[in-house]
């Protein structure tokens, strides 16, 4: 294998860490403004925004060790992360800061696929791995925006 073959991708996983880790940012950030909501509420946002965060997020680990056990490659699983957001920013800082990180997931996912490096150097496995988490945070900017519409109501 040629050695430009195996920094590329090197450079593939680190890539899909760094959307691991915005991730893990927005997993922590719901799961505090879950404590800080009401329980219908925090119901509410579970159902709509945690568990798909939660999904994406097993499933983008999964493709990230998927893909470092078949090709070689070294893949420290990615630190988990806190939210990054004061307590006194309550429930709505933590789905703002959610919202953010989801965002920054869905954009580096994005580019990454754009850039054809998953065709080039990665394999089928992890383009599926890949499309499977964009399709489920693909959806979260919308919902996010229903659920703080309807926040407090």
């Amino acid at each position: 294998m040629a050695y430009a073959t195996q920094e590329a991708r090197q450079h593939l996983l680190e890539t899909v860490a760094e959307a691991i880790t915005e991730l893990q940012i927005a997993v922590a950030a719901l799961g505090a403004a879950y404590e800080q909501l009401d329980e219908q509420s925090a119901d509410r946002m579970e159902d709509a925004l945690f568990r798909p965060v939660q999904t994406a997020l097993g499933r983008a680990k999964r493709t990230y060790t998927g893909f470092a056990e078949r090709h070689g490659l070294s893949a420290p699983p990615p630190a988990e992360q806190t939210t990054g957001v004061p307590p006194s920013a309550g429930a709505r800082g933590n789905l703002d800061r959610a919202a953010e990180t989801v965002a920054e997931a869905e954009l580096i996912l994005a580019e990454l696929q754009d850039s054809m490096m998953p065709v080039e150097v990665g394999d089928a496995e992890l383009r599926s791995g890949l499309a499977d988490v964009r399709a489920t945070i693909g959806p979260l900017d919308e919902a996010t925006n229903d659920f703080m519409r309807t926040l407090g109501r």
